[in-house]
């Protein structure tokens, strides 16, 4: 079955909204074993979603549409459909009886363009919406399938998940599973990974399994994916193949499906009953920041400082000022003096310290932007490593946020592997 995501609105168009709508229903629609072949932006024209339409009713079997079904005059999505499918729109008693009900229970007047909600086309099923007043459409044409949503997302979100899905179960379901598993990998870049793990990802032929690379700032996502009958023999075939990854890249791979570098290095601090603290310059407390985001976090969080200035850094930190003004803020020695002084301080198990430049201004030919060393420092010892990363200011504060976690992850899973032996 062919699939067609057609979102409505010029908002989209001016980049004014991003389309969270059309990622969304492709990922539902996904783990329901449809494939999403189409999409499509267009504007609050009338001609522009007919032209629209009669594309996707060529090409696709099912086509979902969102936006343009609220109560102002630029919402014409649903004259449109009435247009389109030579029908009329008509009084839905039900629908004006929950409209009345629903905006008395919030003390608010009812006006006339929300009671025209309640007109809908004749010939369409109506589609509940349990979090708002405009009701989804679902028309039939030729075998093919026409969904209209809201486009605010939580309202377009319960009518998919409580009409739309159940329905298409019942009306497509063929006992077919689609299984996605994520893996979550740091270090190692796209075409570097690539390389790496060639022959292995050769071998996912033999067992149907497909893989996506999917990149981002510090982390490169796989999904592997694969489509059958026999779900549990699905899984083991998935499992099967993350175990050999695993094999590949044990330092590489930090977390699978949901799991965070924050969240993940948080529950190795709880197994090994041990506490951190954040010594940041260049990335300005964004390690701080990540680590407590997780909820409990002030089990093994103790504290941080922003050192961002030498002079801050001497006399809070007792970096040495010939340090400084030998081999500057941006060095080993001064990143490694910051985490040992950070762990003293709060009295921490480990100490994380960075410091570099993060642009796009401050470079210079022996020190480029982007250059940027990391630290973690325990009773056992002190590690440091050089980043060179590149000139986008934002990326480089994420990446060695993420690398300074890394590190320090690297060090619990140690720990943890000594722990059990």
């Amino acid at each position: 079955m062919n699939c067609e995501v057609i979102s409505i609105g010029d908002e989209l168009l001016i980049g004014q909204t991003v389309n969270t709508n059309a990622s969304w229903i492709g990922s539902q629609l996904n783990l329901e074993g449809f494939d999403v072949n189409y999409g499509v932006v267009i504007s609050d024209e009338s001609t522009d979603i007919i032209k629209a339409l009669k594309v996707a009713e060529r090409r696709s079997d099912l086509i979902i549409i969102t936006g343009g079904l609220g109560p102002t005059k630029d919402d014409i999505t649903k004259h449109t459909l009435c247009d389109y499918f030579e029908t009329e729109l008509i009084l839905n008693k039900e629908i004006e009886d929950k409209i009345i009900t629903y905006f008395k229970a919030r003390g608010l007047p009812i006006l006339q363009t929300n009671r025209d909600q309640a007109l809908l086309p004749k010939n369409c099923k109506i589609l509940n919406n349990s979090k708002g007043t405009a009701s989804g459409m679902w028309f039939e044409k030729d075998n093919k399938n026409f969904i209209s949503l809201p486009g605010v997302p939580y309202e377009m979100k319960a009518i998919m998940s409580e009409e739309v899905i159940p329905k298409l179960r019942i009306e497509y379901g063929n006992g077919y599973h689609l299984i996605n598993k994520t893996i979550k990998t740091h270090g190692m870049g796209e075409s570097f990974l690539a390389e790496v793990i060639k022959d292995w990802e050769e071998g996912l032929n033999l067992d149907e399994i497909k893989l996506a690379y999917l990149p981002s700032p510090g982390i490169v996502k796989l999904r592997l994916t694969i489509l059958g009958f026999e779900k549990e023999i699905l899984n083991q075939k998935l499992n099967y193949q993350i175990e050999k990854l695993k094999e590949l890249i044990p330092n590489q791979i930090f977390g699978f499906e949901n799991d965070t570098m924050e969240s993940v290095v948080g529950k190795l601090l709880n197994q090994v009953s041990s506490t951190v603290s954040t010594a940041e310059s260049c990335t300005g407390g964004t390690v701080a920041k990540l680590l407590t985001s997780i909820s409990g976090s002030s089990s093994y969080f103790n504290g941080s400082v922003v050192t961002y200035t030498n002079q801050s850094k001497e006399e809070i930190l007792e970096v040495d000022s010939n340090v400084l003004n030998t081999e500057g803020a941006v060095s080993q020695t001064t990143v490694e003096k910051m985490a040992k002084k950070v762990r003293s301080i709060f009295h921490s198990d480990f100490g994380l310290a960075t410091s570099g430049i993060a642009g796009p201004s401050g470079g210079t030919n022996d020190k480029p932007v982007g250059t940027v060393w990391i630290a973690i420092s325990s009773n056992e010892r002190t590690i440091s490593k050089k980043l060179n990363l590149g000139y986008n200011r934002e990326r480089n504060i994420h990446v060695s946020a993420l690398s300074v976690l890394n590190l320090l992850r690297l060090e619990l899973v140690k720990m943890n592997l000594t722990k059990s032996s």
